[in-house]
């Protein structure tokens, strides 16, 4: 009988370029201009395991940056940093049914907070609940956390794309000064912004996808180091968060179809993990109407329904 791991290597580059063929169905995103120059025809995964095998196939050498992936790392440090009752003062825990950018619920919800840490609204919350003086301050823990979890200590924001987000997000900065209107936010909304801004542009590849997965995997624990580098409470609540929120409007339909926690981002990418065995990392630019990947979700529903990996 071939071992699951034997069958990830020789089939995994076949899969790949069957689910490839989705991605005519999408769209780059180009709201954020830097990010329409990706290649719309790409796809690629990495997935690690706990021994630090890997296996890897298509364009997983492509770099991109977190986006909203970063969102899942940044409420984890925030929980570190704050504690569960500093965080969820001031942002919610249930899913919205709306999209990602919305304001919509901020208006008609009592008290205006937002609704989970993984819309922006929430995202930008959190950003400010961070440790540090100045916005610098922020971001180089932000950045030194990121390395440490992804096993690369070279890892830094591309400067092109944090650039072109400052410049396009009105309405970001508009839920932005919705939220200091509201009370929700305590700090200058602008040196928010810039800290949440630089964390979505931090730039990866799938491999660090994979290993950041990992941890999460095992429970906050680095599995080749046996370093617990997040408490294991702080990664329970953030993958429980990703199997409900973490898809945007779209994760009742990716918990049914495909079972795993997981986060996608509008630069393409999507962050999954099997619990107690693998990190994954995909990208595929091309996005659907939701924001994620069109490719890299039928490659995990593929993955997840070869291998039953669903936790359900």
């Amino acid at each position: 009988m071939v071992s699951e791991w034997n069958r990830l290597n020789i089939e995994l580059p076949g899969w790949v370029e069957e689910s490839r063929k989705q991605a005519s169905q999408g769209k780059v995103a180009d709201y954020i201009p830097e990010l329409a120059h990706a290649p719309w025809d790409a796809l690629g995964i990495t997935i690690m395991d706990g021994a630090s095998g890997i296996v890897k196939a298509g364009d997983h050498e492509l770099p991109f940056t977190l986006q909203s992936i970063s969102k899942v790392f940044t409420l984890l440090l925030a929980l570190m940093d704050k504690g569960e009752h500093g965080v969820f003062a001031k942002v919610g825990m249930e899913p919205t049914g709306d999209n990602f950018n919305s304001m919509l619920k901020l208006e008609l919800v009592d008290p205006g907070i937002p609704f989970n840490p993984l819309i922006n609204a929430g995202a930008i919350t959190v950003s400010s609940l961070i440790d540090g003086d100045t916005p610098a301050q922020k971001t180089e823990r932000i950045l030194s956390f990121f390395r440490e979890l992804a096993g690369d200590n070279s890892l830094t924001y591309n400067d092109a794309v944090f650039r072109s987000e400052t410049a396009t997000a009105h309405r970001n900065r508009s839920l932005a000064y919705f939220l200091k209107a509201n009370g929700v936010l305590d700090a200058d909304v602008e040196e928010v912004l810039e800290v949440y801004f630089k964390h979505c542009s931090v730039e990866v590849n799938c491999l660090h996808l994979a290993r950041m997965a990992l941890v999460l995997a095992h429970d906050g624990t680095d599995p080749q180091t046996g370093r617990q580098l997040v408490p294991r409470r702080y990664v329970q609540i953030a993958k429980s968060f990703m199997l409900t929120c973490g898809m945007y409007n779209e994760s009742g339909a990716f918990a049914i179809r495909v079972g795993l926690p997981a986060k996608s981002g509008v630069a393409g990418g999507i962050l999954a993990l099997v619990p107690g065995q693998y990190g994954i990392g995909v990208v595929g630019p091309a996005l659907n109407s939701k924001g994620n990947s069109t490719a890299g979700v039928h490659l995990l529903e593929t993955l997840s329904t070869a291998f039953d990996w669903s936790i359900f």
